[in-house]
């Protein structure tokens, strides 16, 4: 298996590095999550190389066959995974709301999480899994077990000892990346102490990082992709059983998502170690930092760590950005951010993943014309979706925020200000989603220099962005940078493939991007429109001020959405878009699979 170092990364959104759902939903690999805008390294699952010869030891290759049944198991657990992920939100609505003790935890976590993309779901697994697999391929299975647990140990004592000096400069930290949090009385030192509590997630997270680079290659994908649903159901459990037990300890009970979010990441760890252990691996201390193996991963993340700079320095800015609006916009960011990760996660990786393999044989032929129309009916298919899901989402952001998270301490307030940030995140979908279709070509025609220089060409235009709309938009305008500053990194990776091939501007890709805008465009004037009159009918009788019951809000969206998905369907058959079938094709088979993989 081949797997190129991740080089670069770009423009990640100010909530993007607080999302507590663990490196085996963000590592590089078969349904990972790549952080918005950046141009991500290809699969670490199963390639063409993969159904070649057995390992030296006698291990059978991956067979073709088991293909079907590994992605219908990781379309389950990363289904169940995402379905976790919006509860774990739900209870932080519902327990917390959008404010003071929200923005306090997002920026703790946050902290050790800039690290966690070096070590966990950065440079350090796009180095460890091609090494592995080289050494698992030449040397058998018991001398890339060796490996595994060399790097095991010397992350522990490496990340071990980063965490021990974490803990020390929180303060400092926590005064960095949040210093108007001094303003309000007690919300620096909750930040800290959360800061202390979370940074050995680092070294959780990584350890978890590793096993998964090692299941994978074994060809286990289901224990990894559902791994972090053990973070979120630990965080969930402990936002009602640790949370109070702290209040009535006289601490901010804010307190006890902390300490579930670490001991999520232990399990996120432990649960992935059950099946490693039946595949014959053994835990072993061997902190070897001379192994040729360890040295040769040192080399790999060198240059993943310069590019990732960047992308930590944008993260850095983008949060003392949102601080500094108040109390709640790093918490409606973060609610807005996760929220549009949805479409992204289950259909943008869906088809990357499926156009992936067909373009790697083109290119191994060198057919640019089969290479073009690949990538072409791909960029079409990502365009129905996306740009849908998009104008949807901005036009029914209320009634969607306001039925998932209106409860509890979450208000009417939180609810149109997260709304107002989500219609600026989706306006970038379509941007997020097609970084997620070119990144992977341009690895796979051999070339990583064009997604590193367009990665870092968006960070640098995602800072300047930020500090532009800051003033005139407030806090929603760091969506809207992340947005626009993702549009130029997809417009540059098109118009350099342009080049590379030719044949992809005489798709006429733009024409039916047209097309796909009218349709899209006029579904989701319908949606919103129906939304409002039916919205105004049930307010009719009310008192000025008056919000909608969680059964009205259902009735506004599902009256909403049903007539703009009609007219959308309507509209595509009579533009002559194929997009539509493929489209209903696409989605069928991902929950087909799912059903299938549970």
């Amino acid at each position: 298996m081949t797997t190129q170092p991740l080089v670069g990364a770009g423009p990640l959104p100010a909530a993007a590095a607080a999302s507590p759902e663990g490196s085996a939903t963000r590592t590089p690999g078969p349904g990972a999550e790549v952080p918005p805008g950046s141009s991500p390294p290809p699969p670490a699952g199963p390639t063409p190389d993969d159904f070649a010869s057995p390992p030296a030891d006698g291990t059978p290759p991956i067979a073709a066959d088991s293909v079907a049944r590994s992605a219908a198991a990781m379309s389950a657990a990363t289904f169940l995974s995402r379905i976790a992920g919006l509860v774990r939100e739900q209870t932080f609505a519902y327990l917390f709301g959008a404010g003071i003790w929200t923005d306090a935890f997002n920026v703790a976590f946050r902290i050790p999480n800039l690290l966690r993309d070096l070590f966990a779901e950065g440079a350090m697994s796009a180095a460890f899994v091609p090494t592995f697999n080289t050494v698992l391929a030449r040397e058998g299975r018991g001398q890339a077990f060796r490996l595994a647990n060399v790097t095991l140990s010397v992350l522990t004592i490496v990340l071990g000892l980063l965490s021990g000096i974490g803990i020390l400069l929180s303060p400092w930290l926590v005064g960095l990346l949040a210093p108007e949090f001094a303003a309000t009385p007690g919300k620096a030192e909750v930040t800290i102490l959360m800061t202390r509590i979370m940074f050995p997630f680092l070294l959780a997270i990584s350890l978890a990082a590793v096993t998964m680079g090692v299941l994978n290659s074994l060809g286990a994908f289901f224990a990894p992709a559902i791994a972090p649903v053990f973070l979120n159901l630990a965080m969930i459990v402990a936002g009602f059983t640790l949370c109070p037990w702290f209040a009535a300890a006289d601490h901010p009970a804010i307190v006890g998502m902390a300490v579930g979010a670490m001991l999520g990441g232990i399990l996120q760890f432990a649960v992935q170690m059950v099946p490693l252990w039946r595949r014959g691996f053994r835990p072993a201390w061997l902190p070897c930092f001379g192994d040729p193996g360890m040295r040769r991963i040192v080399r790999l993340i060198i240059p993943g760590t310069l590019g990732l700079a960047a992308t930590q320095i944008n993260v850095a800015v983008s949060t003392i950005l949102a601080t500094s609006q108040g109390n709640g916009p790093v918490s409606w960011l973060g609610y807005a951010f996760r929220l549009m990760q949805l479409p992204l996660g289950l259909f943008g990786v869906a088809i990357a993943q499926a156009t992936l393999p067909a373009f790697s044989r083109a290119a191994a032929r060198q057919d640019r014309d089969e290479m073009a129309t690949t990538l072409a009916g791909s960029l079409n298919l990502t365009a129905f979706i996306n740009v849908a899901a998009s104008l949807f989402l901005i036009a029914l952001a209320h009634p969607v925020i306001r039925l998932l998270f209106q409860h509890g301490r979450f208000s009417a307030a939180d609810t149109a200000a997260t709304a107002a940030a989500l219609q600026a995140y989706a306006v970038g979908l379509f941007g997020f989603s097609v970084v997620k279709v070119l990144g992977p070509a341009f690895y796979a025609l051999g070339e990583t220099r064009v997604p590193v220089t367009a990665s870092l060409v968006a960070v640098g235009l995602n800072i300047v962005l930020n500090l532009a709309l800051l003033g005139p938009c407030g806090y929603w305008g760091l969506a809207l940078g992340s947005s626009l500053a993702s549009g130029l990194n997809a417009l540059i990776l098109y118009q350099v493939l342009v080049r590379r091939l030719p044949g992809l501007q005489a798709q006429g890709i733009g024409r039916r991007l047209i097309a796909i805008l009218a349709a899209a465009g006029a579904g989701a004037a319908a949606a919103a429109g129906t939304a409002s009159v039916v919205t105004d009918l049930l307010l009719a009788d009310s008192l000025p001020g008056a919000t909608l019951s969680v059964g009205s809000t259902l009735g506004v969206l599902a009256s909403g959405a049903g007539t703009g998905l009609v007219l959308l369907v309507v509209v595509g058959h009579l533009l002559g878009l194929p997009e539509v079938t493929q489209a209903w094709h696409l989605l069928s088979r991902r929950f087909r699979r799912t059903g299938q993989g549970r």
